[in-house]
């Protein structure tokens, strides 16, 4: 348990290759990319030959939807191993024109078949219907072709549809330049550690050094980080607005009355949904502050908490480390209560090396899973230091690829994607899993202690924190539809307001220090429109679904594993219900206050003990 992880070497050519995903899975080499994007992109045109001839029959519109598949896999493909492969080293130019190679063959894939929603609404609904009853090819895109017909007032022309899908490249440019700069060729700083090393603050090098027991070392390594971050704020700012200008322009086009409501109805999410739980953690805040106040306890700090204490270790005498065997094998054995098919798929995962493990000089920061290579198997990518919450990003993106895997293995690929607002579930499920076996398996005080903080750090990160996060992203659109300007110094004052309300600044439960308001250029999600509330969602779900499987609710337990392998064949909200929560009502977020409360209560008991 406390043995010290396998040596983090940075130059990517000398780690193990046991360590390294093995992208031959999805392509041998570059040139057989080069040869299948070649071929796939002389055969996009050809989408375009379908173009007034959709309503002319059921089954011409079945070969219609059928070629247009076939191209959007053969593309995911494709895009997979370039995305993936430029992420291996950011610095690398050829695989970084790659991923802009793909980027502009899918625009020219959307732009070929723009026609495509508008003829459909021609047709209408009534017909589409005579349409699904007769040709039985069609029965897969039955969803998709009803949702066209649900979304028809924002469905534009052909003409002004194929405007937009020729803009996506220079819609991406945002997120492209944040990437590079971000994660090649930002001037990290270098700081001296109070045991007189130096220690690189980058961004791996950040998550690390905040969580050291020496508290003047976080200290000076969050105010190095946030302070660089603060430097370039003009920078961040205009990258921000760029995004935040897409989000406005797309919006509009589609003519929603706003950002937040053109993102959450193509998954036909109600908006009163993502409102509700701003409203909810709000509600909230006083069982958010009584953690704070705990963990001061815990830490036994006698003067303010400040903020650069959220990352160390809740009981610094315990320092859980696992290498990369240690942990697949808490994984494996966390997940048993899901059956052996299950864990056989974990098993696979790591003999077959789909995982990346290490972080390198170069390497795009973070973690993730990638399903798209819907005929291979996903691929995670993550940056492991050895600490037990590495082991939860483990479990965490091996929930994301069973949800894939699972989808993959069960849906035809037009079903197989499922919806953002559900991606999260699986994984969080999964994290759930790996801390309650912890839990069972671990009497000794002071390591349960630290464990069951872990489990308030992870309400901590994904319900409170990534609400904050969502009720940043929902003012700076709201900024930004007004027409109010996006700079750096705009968005760092909207962040540290938002985020000294949630910390408890003006309460004194936690001291939220000035060049905190730069952490939100730190985040790289808010370029992806509305997507980290559903981080907050997807927990309280999971929490819910979790708690009935480990109490041996088998009927729970069949139903999660059903959900798992339904990808996109409804709607997400319709996806949980039948897994048995309702994301409308606030039963799930209070369950998880429930749970968070009665964690406190353990812990406040064994404290009293000692």
């Amino acid at each position: 348990m406390t043995v010290a992880v396998v040596g983090q070497e940075r130059d990517r050519a000398k780690v193990e290759a046991k360590y390294t995903w093995n992208l031959a899975d999805v392509y041998p080499d570059v040139a057989a990319w080069r040869a299948a994007r070649t071929r796939i992109a002389a055969e996009v045109p050809r989408v375009r030959a379908y173009a007034g001839k959709l309503g002319s029959s059921a089954e011409t519109l079945a070969d219609a939807l059928e070629e247009m598949t076939r191209l959007d896999k053969e593309i995911a493909r494709l895009y997979v191993y370039a995305s993936m492969l430029a992420d291996q080293d950011t610095r690398l130019s050829e695989p970084q024109g790659m991923q802009q190679e793909m980027q502009q063959l899918y625009a020219e894939f959307s732009a070929q078949a723009s026609y495509l929603q508008p003829e459909i609404l021609q047709i209408g609904s009534a017909t589409i219907e005579t349409f699904l009853a007769s040709e039985p090819r069609l029965g897969v895109y039955a969803f998709f072709l009803r949702d066209i017909v649900r979304r028809a007032a924002h469905t534009l022309t052909d003409a002004e549809e194929k405007l937009l899908a020729d803009a996506q490249p220079l819609a991406a440019s945002a997120v492209n330049i944040y990437g590079i700069l971000t994660n090649a060729d930002f001037p990290y700083p270098t700081m001296t550690l109070s045991d007189g090393t130096q220690a690189k603050v980058d961004q791996a090098g950040y998550a690390e050094l905040r969580t050291r027991p020496a508290r003047p070392d976080r200290q000076a390594a969050m105010s190095a980080f946030f302070g660089a971050l603060g430097a370039f704020g003009r920078t961040f700012g205009t990258t921000m607005n760029s995004s935040l200008q897409k989000a406005v322009f797309y919006a509009k086009a589609r003519k929603y009355g706003s950002a937040l409501e053109a993102s959450l109805d193509r998954p036909n999410i109600p908006v009163s949904v993502y409102m509700r739980l701003i409203e909810g953690v709000n509600r909230h805040l006083p069982t958010f502050h009584r953690y704070l106040r705990l963990r001061k306890r815990m830490m036994g700090i006698t003067d303010d908490l400040h903020y650069y204490d959220l990352y160390a270790p809740l009981v610094a005498s315990v320092n859980l480390r696992y290498n990369p065997e240690e942990a697949q094998q808490l994984v494996m054995t966390a997940s048993a209560p899901l059956g052996g098919a299950y864990v056989a798929v974990l098993t696979r995962a790591f003999a077959e090396r789909w995982l990346d493990w290490f972080p390198a000089d170069g390497k795009r920061a973070g973690a993730y899973s990638n399903g798209a290579a819907y005929d291979v198997h996903p691929y995670i990518l993550l940056n492991y230091l050895g600490q037990y919450n590495d082991v939860s990003t483990l479990a965490h993106e091996l929930g994301h690829t069973m949800h894939s895997d699972y989808s993959n293995r069960h849906q035809p690929y037009p079903l197989a994607d499922y919806p953002t607002f559900v991606a999260e579930v699986a994984s969080t499920f999964n994290e759930a899993l790996l801390i309650d076996y912890m839990l069972r398996e671990i009497k000794d005080q002071p390591t349960r202690l630290s464990l069951l903080g872990s489990y308030l750090e992870n309400i901590k990160a994904t319900v409170f924190r990534q609400t904050q996060f969502a009720e940043f992203e929902l003012r700076m659109h709201e900024m930004a539809w007004k027409g109010e300007p996006i700079t750096g110094d705009a968005l760092a004052k909207l962040y540290y307001d938002i985020t000294k309300r949630y910390y408890g600044h003006d309460q004194g439960v936690l001291v939220v220090d000035e060049y905190v308001a730069h952490e939100w250029s730190y985040i790289p999600h808010f370029y992806s429109d509305f997507y980290v509330f559903q981080y907050a969602t997807s927990f309280t779900a999971a929490e819910t679904l979790a708690a009935r499987v480990l109490a041996g609710d088998t009927g729970t337990t069949a139903r999660y594993l059903t959900f798992l392998g339904s990808g996109g064949s409804k709607y997400p909200i319709d996806l949980l219900k039948e897994a048995g929560v309702d994301m409308t009502t606030d039963e799930p977020l209070e369950v998880t206050m429930r749970t968070m409360n009665r964690i406190m209560d353990e812990i406040e008991g064994i404290l009293g003990r000692q």
